[in-house]
């Protein structure tokens, strides 16, 4: 058997071959990175600076930003070069360090959604606790844990895929390193790598969103005690939580709960959670809060005055 590094690039097909597409393409991504870019940062300096947003769901909706912001850019810029440029080759250890950003901070990120669910389930279910139960302390540690299972996810995907012998064809028919399309080039069986995948990437994906979906149905359920505003209130915050961990989650699970098989279709949901869920994220919270969204009122007039 040949050794891996046979292999030093891989090319990537991208999402088109017509260079009239690509250039669309280009300012259509270049538009949505700086969308995600100067969203994310907005909230992220709202919630630093603004004193009246110091509660703990405002500390992970900051902490989640600031994942989105990383998570993008481990994989947009790239994108973006490409169509624009032409240059369509990646290096195999840039390859394993991109594979290995996009898993480490998607899962970061889809465990600190949950985490967000368990806030909103004690501020709703035990208002009375809530600054005793989520106090500075726990959501740090929560924070770490959260960041900790991304990173266990990406080391171990990293690891599985890492030590197989590459040496065959290099082309990848993808905008990005992922676990699918590296293993089409393995030159040896991958069946049980492929069943390591799944249970790694796919249950993980499963077992939380069945987490969400349990802690919002407790807290849907637990609405009929409250105010008519406070229900307004509830539904208004965790309405949003519910649209982000559906445009989320959805793609993930259709791409890492099956067999380790490519399809037509991987790629376009790929732009969706890679591209498109990031710059929505900060749109779909201001939006709907009009508590951060005056904060951010605030943060402008202060800048304009400085100015």
């Amino acid at each position: 058997m040949e050794p891996r590094n046979n292999v030093t690039y891989f090319v990537l097909l991208g999402l088109t071959q017509n260079p009239k597409e690509q250039k669309v393409l280009f300012v259509l991504f270049l538009f949505f990175y700086i969308l995600t870019m100067v969203g994310n940062l907005l909230i992220v300096l709202t919630i630093t600076v603004s004193k009246t947003l110091n509660s703990p769901m405002y500390f992970f909706l900051a902490c989640l930003s600031f994942i989105d912001l990383i998570y993008s850019s481990s994989i947009t810029p790239r994108l973006i070069s490409d169509l624009f440029l032409g240059k369509n080759t990646i290096s195999f250890e840039s390859c394993m360090t991109q594979l290995f950003t996009e898993h480490f901070f998607g899962g970061s990120e889809i465990s600190i959604l949950l985490v967000m669910a368990y806030d909103r389930y004690v501020a709703i279910c035990k208002p009375l606790h809530y600054l005793v139960i989520m106090r500075q302390r726990v959501c740090v540690v929560l924070l770490i844990v959260s960041c900790f299972g991304g990173f266990l996810h990406s080391i171990i995907q990293l690891s599985t895929i890492y030590g197989l012998p590459f040496c065959g064809p290099n082309v990848i028919d993808h905008f990005m390193c992922d676990m699918h399309p590296l293993l089409k080039l393995v030159c040896t069986d991958t069946y049980v790598i492929g069943v390591l995948v799944l249970a790694n990437g796919g249950l993980m994906c499963i077992i939380l969103f069945l987490l969400l979906l349990i802690s919002y149905g407790v807290i849907l359920h637990s609405l009929k005690n409250l105010s008519k505003e406070g229900r307004r209130k509830a539904l208004q915050t965790c309405g949003s939580h519910i649209t982000v961990v559906v445009c989320f989650f959805f793609p993930c699970i259709f791409m890492y709960a099956r067999p380790a098989k490519t399809f037509p279709i991987d790629k376009s949901l790929s732009v969706f959670y890679t591209v498109i869920s990031p710059m929505l994220n900060p749109l779909i919270y201001s939006l709907r809060n009009s508590e951060l969204t005056n904060a951010m009122k605030k943060l402008w007039r202060k800048l304009c005055l400085i100015k």
